[in-house]
């Protein structure tokens, strides 16, 4: 990002490897405490939501600082000035880093290891208990169609829309942000006890309801009720953000359920890779369907069409609910035999050894 920032010249491929680099790094951070949540999530499994719950918080009261004042120092220091700021929280993710205390493995089997990572992982995915649950959640984020695009350019329309800043549209996000942040509490207060199963439903049934909101502004049904529009986008953005956030989060602890004693870390990325496909589908089918309806930067016609159709594809995913397990967090989703690791199993049998030489000598005496 700092060089983005330095650079007022820099070459559309340089400038795409840097954003692409600093993606990477943030993906890999991502990774890393994602793994120590999954690992602790198996040993702890009455803190499993527990954990998801604060890094869910984090992260929302994150994106709340971030809607807040990413409008204001783009108009202030302009675009390279905040791509410069930028290297602020990678500086203190590199500090945290620093910081983390693990232990020191010399002479580590890189090889063995990535080739017995990698059949534990397809053994895993196997198992019916993983791949139903895995599939749901790529189908759940596929079928709820990405429009924002279109919302956004309508937002900003002078003509058919409400003629929102980007400023404003930046300040309406960051009270989505608080939306996220009320989703975490009331998760963890609330819901975190429930079944997967019985939660997913009904967030899944109220997720499709709150984007009727979009299609009542759209058809401007709330200036017949005298509500402004800014106020309606508010109330309908921290809506949304919140049941999404509900959505998301039993969820997270799902993932960190399925993922075996020996590889949290690379099989939770591995989920949230699926995930995200899922989220790729869901603009690529977002795009596709606007493409189809004739929805651009100036024309909105078919715009509320567009909206009714993704609300209905957000209630398909409660036909496929059984691929859920009927489980609640506090209990073990995968088999007994794959939340031991190899080395505990190894680490087992000199002790076994040992009792039965310790036996046999005794019975000789």
């Amino acid at each position: 990002m700092l060089l983005i920032s330095l650079h007022s010249k820099l070459h559309l491929v340089f400038a795409l490897m840097a954003l692409t680099a600093g993606s990477a790094g943030v993906a890999i951070a991502d990774v890393t405490v994602d793994a120590c949540v999954a690992q602790n999530s198996i040993s702890h499994p009455s803190l499993a939501a527990d954990m998801q719950s604060l890094c869910a918080l984090t992260s929302a009261t994150g994106a709340l600082v971030g809607f807040s004042i990413s409008g204001v120092f783009v108009h202030l220091i302009g675009p390279k000035g905040v791509f410069g700021l930028l290297t602020i929280p990678a500086a203190l993710v590199f500090s945290v880093g620093i910081v983390l205390a693990e232990p020191n493995m010399p002479n580590f089997a890189y090889k063995e290891k990535f080739l017995h990572a990698g059949k534990a992982m397809w053994t895993t995915l196997k198992c019916p208990e993983v791949w139903r649950p895995c599939l749901y959640m790529y189908l759940s984020f596929a079928v709820s169609l990405n429009i924002n695009e279109g919302l956004f350019y309508w937002y900003t329309d002078s003509k058919q829309g409400p003629s929102f800043s980007q400023e404003t549209i930046g300040y309406i996000f960051s009270i989505g942000a608080v939306g996220a942040i009320l989703g975490a509490i009331l998760y963890q207060n609330m819901l975190k006890d429930h079944p997967f199963r019985d939660l997913l439903f009904w967030i899944q049934l109220f997720y499709g309801l709150a984007g009727m909101l979009d299609l009542m502004l759209v058809l401007r049904v709330n200036l017949k009720f005298g509500i402004p529009d800014y106020l309606f986008v508010v109330i309908g953005e921290a809506v949304s953000q919140m049941i999404a956030r509900l959505k998301w989060m039993p969820l997270l602890v799902l993932s960190a359920k399925l993922c075996p004693t020996g590889i949290e870390g690379t099989f939770f990325a591995l989920l949230m890779s699926i995930d995200n496909v899922g989220l790729l589908s869901s603009s690529w089918g977002g795009g596709l369907l606007l493409h189809m309806l004739n929805v651009t930067r100036t024309k909105f016609d078919n715009l509320w069409l567009a909206i009714l159709i993704r609300n209905i594809l957000r209630l398909s995913p409660l036909s496929i609910l059984f691929l859920v397990p009927r489980g609640d967090p506090n209990s073990s989703i995968l088999p007994t035999e794959m939340l031991s690791s190899k080395d505990e199993t190894e680490a087992d049998e000199p002790k076994d050894i040992e009792l039965v030489s310790l036996v046999n000598s005794v019975d000789g005496r």
